[in-house]
């Protein structure tokens, strides 16, 4: 099992409400926005309070609780245009995207931001999106192999002039992108994360990805994806690092964090929560062993859409750092948030949260190997 580099600090990102409904699907008051000056507002908010990181969300039309969608990689752009430190992932499709054209996009972004471009590689659960496009919708694994695909020619392309690439999706004939993105012996192209908790997901990130994300997951969770990803790592020679999404409620006691989570479960847009919950079963229980994303949620789970609840994130400022130092033990290099009230609740973790993390991870640093298992 691998263990977290008690030297290393923790990263955090939050997600970026790029997209109307908050990120619960429920009737319960969400003082967030969709707009842009909220999104601007929030990402100042987040710069000054500790994250190095936001993620776009990539939806390309109404669905479930998301009427409206700002589009992701243009307001990733703006989002880096308005902050001075944040990196910004633009979620992306294969399928929806051309690798060479994403490419360009990304290498442009980089020299606008001074190095802060990043992109989250998404395989595709929601099979509406494709068919209303008129594009092929493709089963599970294919899916990913699509996406390995997409990846090895975003990294060739950044690095490589005259670049050569043969796949069953994707041909390059002597291609060069110049200028190329602002790339660095330590950052050799922009960072790619990518998800998705199927084993083939898993197996891919350890061959080409820089990060892997996963949905909420428990300890034990956690450990069991790490062990095939950094399996099929160490076997390509490979380091991947993890990220872990968790939605977190910090209140002044516990009984008032449990309080505000039976708050949003019970006031559930049940029939939002069903559709989408008939959708992303359908696409993780195609995986071809039957463990894709979402395969097994819960109803609860899924009112948080990316099982958010099961990082268990919620208590006071102290229980929930305990719980994230916990996390970096078993290896999580970075915490993806998401809130209720996305903007005061950032401020919140900045000012309550992390400090308190901070200490713990001086301390962790300080101990015996041996005494921190």
């Amino acid at each position: 099992m691998s263990v977290g580099t008690p030297s290393d600090p923790l990263k955090f990102a939050y997600w970026v409400p790029n997209v109307s409904g908050g990120l619960v699907t429920s009737g319960i008051e969400q003082r967030t926005d969709w707009n842009w000056d909220y999104n601007r507002e929030t990402a100042i908010a987040a710069e000054n309070s500790g994250f190095e990181y936001a993620l776009s969300q990539v939806r390309y039309m109404a669905s479930y609780s998301a009427e409206y969608q700002h589009e992701s990689t243009s307001l990733s752009l703006a989002i880096m245009m308005a902050t001075e430190r944040l990196k910004v992932m633009a979620a992306v499709h294969p399928g929806m995207w051309h690798p060479g054209v994403f490419a360009n996009f990304g290498a442009t972004a980089d020299h606008l931001t001074g190095g802060r471009f990043a992109t989250n590689v998404v395989s595709g659960w929601f099979k509406g999106e494709f068919t209303a496009f008129g594009e092929p919708w493709l089963e599970h694994d294919e899916r990913y192999r699509r996406t390995e695909e997409f990846i090895a020619c975003l990294k060739g392309i950044w690095e490589q002039d005259n670049f050569e690439f043969k796949g069953d999706f994707y041909r390059f004939h002597d291609y060069s992108l110049k200028p190329k993105p602002l790339n660095t012996p330590e950052r050799p192209h922009p960072e790619i994360f990518q998800g998705g908790n199927s084993t083939a997901a898993q197996k891919m990130a350890g061959r080409v990805s820089d990060w892997y994300f996963s949905n909420g997951k428990d300890f034990d969770g956690v450990t069991e994806q790490l062990d095939v990803i950094n399996a099929e790592a160490a076997a390509h020679d490979r380091s991947v690092r993890f990220g872990l999404n968790g939605f977190m409620i910090v209140r002044d006691t516990e009984t008032e964090a449990r309080d505000t989570l039976r708050e949003i479960v019970d006031k559930a847009n049940v029939e939002q929560v069903q559709g989408f919950r008939d959708a992303v079963q359908q696409a993780g229980k195609s995986a071809s062993d039957g463990k894709g994303m979402w395969a097994e949620s819960s109803f609860e789970d899924l009112v948080q859409y990316n099982d958010g609840f099961k990082s268990q994130l919620i208590g006071t400022a102290e229980q929930v750092a305990d719980r994230v130092i916990e996390y970096k033990k078993l290896g999580v290099d970075l915490n993806l948030l998401c809130f209720l009230h996305v903007k005061e609740e950032i401020e919140q973790f900045g000012e309550k949260v992390l400090p308190i993390i901070r200490e713990k991870e001086a301390e962790l640093a300080e101990r015996p190997l041996a005494a921190q298992a």
